[in-house]
């Protein structure tokens, strides 16, 4: 009999099964963004991940939307705005100790993830030393090799490749009151392309250590690029 103040169902947790057809469902929702995208490939590592006791602390093994809506959605930004076709392991990785950090705090609004502003290398990066000894161990928990899932074959390990890293030294030189006039936050990376949002830190702007770009997927999306000798906006449209 349902409730006369709340008259619905209330799920409170879904089952390993129940994450495999929501990540399969969500495929379908983001396939224009993602051509590629195959989150359901990595949907032993997903449940692992929440249902560990940081994030599931009555240990009922089952795995709340809330949290499975923020991983994946941050994992799915960070990709976008990096020009990816699919979501990495690594990515999804990093989303998950931001989330074992943030979960308190880590908001979704009309489905959007977190700031852009925190990429995944500094989530990973706040893993390494930052919060209490339980978040600390559930992070490094993450960190313990899983198996790939592809297309219902469980058990196949994932063959761990080494991305190179970019080698564009960091620094983007350009007039602090020219950027923040522009309103444009995201740049390029000048040797691989990949894209980055970018904040002044101490008058300075600096794009992350970040792996190697794979693909050279066309990002058509307004940024800051070099052009020639100096930096420009280019793309979208400007008025």
């Amino acid at each position: 009999m349902l409730r006369s103040v709340e008259p619905f169902c209330r799920i409170t947790g879904h089952t390993s099964e129940e994450v495999r057809e929501i990540l399969a469902a969500l495929e379908t929702v983001y396939r224009e963004l993602f051509p590629h995208l195959n989150l359901r490939q990595w949907s032993g590592a997903i449940y692992t991940w929440l249902t560990q006791p940081i994030l599931d602390p009555t240990n009922s093994g089952r795995v709340t939307m809330d949290y499975l809506m923020k991983l994946v959605t941050t994992a799915l930004e960070w990709s976008y705005q990096s020009g990816e076709t699919d979501v990495r392991a690594e990515t999804l990785e990093s989303a998950a100790s931001l989330l074992v950090l943030r979960r308190d705090t880590l908001r979704i609004i009309d489905g959007a993830g977190p700031s852009v502003e925190v990429p995944p290398s500094e989530s990973t990066e706040q893993g390494n030393g930052s919060g209490t000894e339980p978040e600390r161990e559930a992070i490094q928990a993450l960190r313990v090799p899983h198996t790939r899932d592809p297309g219902g074959t469980v058990g196949e390990q994932t063959q761990t490749v080494k991305t190179p890293k970019c080698t564009f030294p960091g620094v983007v030189s350009i007039d602090l009151k020219r950027f923040l006039d522009s309103g444009i936050r995201l740049f390029e990376c000048p040797d691989c392309a990949r894209t980055r949002s970018l904040s002044p830190r101490n008058g300075v702007l600096r794009f992350p250590s970040h792996d190697k770009r794979k693909t050279r997927t066309p990002v058509t999306s307004q940024r800051w690029a070099m052009q020639k000798t100096i930096w420009e906006v280019v793309g979208g449209e400007r008025t």
